[in-house]
């Protein structure tokens, strides 16, 4: 979960359920108002029905929008594994903290608390970023570390996008493959920075108008 609250965290206010796949790095993520465990339900599944590949099982932090009855029922009746970090071990958590997760680098710092910043975000989230993130970010992952006298050294796989690491698996459904491969050969990385851009800059304006309103002179 990553937070839009600004600089206050009262009343309510956006939060983004974020989930990696832990083998290839593929990102879905979902906004959501307020921390309710409904809510945090149906993200879950929204993102689960986005992913191209069946969901084996759930790894989360301690959270209570994430450790109740509801997803645990939830995990049970659909056969697939639920497992969290330690407690006051956030550090250990399956990779997606160390991705550092949230997409909207620097637009954290606002507070979106309404249904139109809510409405925008998603938007984003799902025709720009999830593609920009899955077939065009590479990634490197951390296979070994060695230390030699004071200095650690570290080795990383070959850089990769989640679309990539998915293609390599052999584990993909020809189907699936087919269609993956059809969704990246449309894809104009240089139209979707276009189009976060001005996304963006639609959910500042609506952020300063709504921040503005809040402000009237007697």
């Amino acid at each position: 979960m990553v937070v839009y609250c600004g600089s206050s965290a009262s009343g309510e206010y956006l939060n983004t359920v974020n989930t990696n796949d832990i083998s290839s790095g593929w990102w879905e993520g979902e906004a959501i108002m307020g921390r309710s465990q409904e809510y945090r339900f149906r993200a879950s599944k929204e993102t689960r029905k986005r992913a191209p590949f069946e969901w084996k099982g759930l790894d989360s932090d301690n959270d209570q929008a994430f450790i109740n009855q509801i997803l645990h029922k939830y995990c049970q009746r659909e056969k697939s594994e639920f497992t969290r970090s330690r407690p006051n071990r956030g550090k250990m958590t399956m990779p997606i903290l160390s991705r550092r997760a949230e997409p909207m680098s620097g637009n954290g710092y606002l507070r979106c608390d309404t249904p139109g910043e809510l409405m925008i975000i998603n938007d984003l989230y799902r025709n720009e970023l999830r593609p920009y993130k899955n077939f065009f970010q590479p990634m490197m992952r951390l296979v070994s570390k060695e230390r030699i006298g004071g200095r650690l050294n570290r080795k990383h796989d070959i850089p990769r996008t989640p679309y990539q690491k998915l293609m390599d698996s052999g584990q993909m459904p020809k189907e699936t493959r087919r269609q993956l491969e059809a969704l990246y050969l449309s894809l104009d990385p240089g139209q979707l920075k276009r189009s976060t851009d001005a996304k963006l800059d639609n959910l500042h304006r609506t952020y300063e108008e709504q921040t503005k309103s809040h402000h009237v002179e007697p």
